[in-house]
């Protein structure tokens, strides 16, 4: 009997399951939409226990579509988005609403901890930025202003962490996805609470999971799980991990001769090495999926987060006309307008920035002669630019890879696809399949369940390479005067006194 790997991908807007055969062809998707809760200004929450329905759900839909016994499950992995907040008690029930990466209430402790110098005390150990989506800000918030929320707290979880728990009955926390938290000493591979006292938070050492790796057994699907999933009881399940390791993996990213790229919700931008590197202007170092190696990374919520507001905002009702072809309909909007004849720009910071200013989403430079058009290919333009700030600054650091992996929704559209592969001067290529992340996932499930030797011999097996996108050079000198204008714009605006330094 032929058997095949589920991989399940919570990211931030959307809650996606796949199965995979074992050789990496995707045989069957289905998604649900997450519903986002912004009760306040700067809040970005979710229900934690709808995220679990919404998941039981896409898991027996995508057992249906496959068409596959639930016997023929080897294994399963979950990846999802890293940071932000999701407490249980000890019956694995929230507490409170998840708080997502994108929340933005405990800014002001991100700043306390960077002016009296706590962020340059912790980087040697945690080897990264400080922001107010990750936990150890949001515990701090939650510290001073909900604090019953912490006494029923029995465990921190990340977003798959929760999921998994609700699959096995474990509490785990997986070390992709905790290094990337500031809540653990990156270079130790492990907890530490001096970290955690530096933040005012050594008491939050009790409620940090044990540490499993990404192809570790974290337990196997319970009678209950089952039931709500029609995934077999018993079936096991591996540690997974955070999704920008679960994308790189599924790009094939195994050497430091490729960049990985990811166009979601985050625009996530990275490459591996042996040793994690460890400078104030990098925004991230984390432990990879493989053994041994480091993931950097450069990113923000700058990427195609913007365009689908852009839709929900002004298209919807082209949407609903053109139905399946919407896409192709926008593409040929983008098309409409060549990129010299265009000197709209747009600034991607609905949800955030990568400048360490306080700058809102802008369209800059229209004029009464742009149509709608114009603006579309400037959020299209704007959001690869901001990629290319952040591949920018990785290359500060590192040669320019051989090519660059592009994963993501907005790998979906060649058009777009081409204009980062020329705004930027490298090649891109595109793997195989649409739901990456989940790919990724079902190849931890594959090595945890001995499928395969190890993460290396997995995506040897389970990822190809799609299309390669050469860039045209004559383009790339009229983006590089765009980018140019881009940056000006940006340095135009001044810092205020609540800005963050850069």
């Amino acid at each position: 009997m032929k058997g095949y790997l589920l991989g399940i991908d919570n990211g931030g807007t959307v809650t996606k399951a796949a199965v995979f055969d074992t050789e990496g062809n995707e045989v069957a998707v289905a998604t649900r939409k997450v519903e986002i809760l912004q009760l306040f200004h700067g809040w970005n929450e979710r229900d934690a226990e709808k995220m679990w329905k919404d998941t039981c759900e896409v898991i027996r839909e995508v057992l249906s579509l496959s068409a596959i016994k639930s016997e023929q499950v080897l294994g399963v992995a979950c990846t999802g988005h890293g940071n932000g907040l999701y407490l249980v008690d000890g019956n694995g029930m929230p507490v409170r609403n998840a708080i997502n990466s994108t929340d933005t209430r405990a800014q002001k402790y991100v700043e306390s901890w960077k002016k009296s110098g706590i962020d340059k005390l912790v980087l040697p150990y945690t080897t990264q930025s400080l922001w107010p989506g990750q936990p150890n800000a949001i515990l701090a918030w939650l510290k001073e202003h909900e604090p019953e929320s912490l006494n029923k707290a029995k465990f921190v979880l990340m977003a798959k962490d929760f999921i998994r728990m609700k699959l096995t009955g474990e509490f785990f926390a997986e070390i992709t996805d905790m290094s990337g938290t500031s809540l653990m000493s990156v270079t130790k591979r492990s907890y530490d609470n001096h970290i955690l006292r530096l933040f005012g938070l050594e008491e939050m050492e009790d409620v940090l999971p044990p540490l499993i790796d990404s192809s570790e057994p974290a337990g196997n699907v319970t009678q209950k799980a089952a039931v709500q999933t029609g995934l077999k009881a018993g079936t096991p399940v591996a540690g997974g991990m955070f999704d920008i390791d679960a994308c790189a993996l599924a790009s094939g990213i195994a050497d430091e001769n490729q960049m990985s790229l990811v166009a979601g919700t985050w625009g996530n931008n990275q490459y591996i090495a042996k040793n994690p590197l460890i400078d104030k202007d990098l925004f991230m170092s984390s432990i990879y999926a493989i053994p041994g190696w480091y993931l950097m990374l450069e990113g923000s919520p700058t990427s195609a987060g913007n365009l689908d507001w852009f839709i929900d905002t002004f298209l919807q009702d082209e949407k609903k006309r053109h139905g399946s072809r919407f896409f192709e309909w926008l593409n040929k909007q983008v098309c409409s307008v060549s990129p010299e004849s265009s000197g709209v720009i747009f600034l991607p910071f609905l949800y955030g920035n990568n400048t360490g200013k306080n700058i809102p989403a802008t369209f800059y430079g229209l004029e009464g002669r742009h149509k709608r058009a114009h603006l579309i290919r400037a959020v299209y333009e704007g959001i690869v630019f901001s990629h290319r700030t952040h591949i920018e600054r990785l290359l500060n650091f590192r040669n320019p890879p051989d090519v660059i992996r592009c994963t993501g929704g907005a790998t979906q559209s060649e058009v777009w696809m081409q204009m980062f592969a020329d705004a930027i001067g490298i090649p891109v290529e595109i793997p195989a399949g649409i739901q990456l992340g989940a790919l990724g996932a079902a190849i931890a499930a594959a090595v945890c369940t001995g499928v395969y030797r190890d993460f290396n011999e997995g995506i040897q097996s389970m990822v190809r390479i799609e299309h390669i996108y050469e860039p045209n050079m004559i383009i790339h000198e009229i983006y590089q005067e765009k980018f140019y204008v881009y940056q000006n714009i940006i340095r135009s605006f001044p810092l205020k006194n609540n800005d963050l330094p850069t």
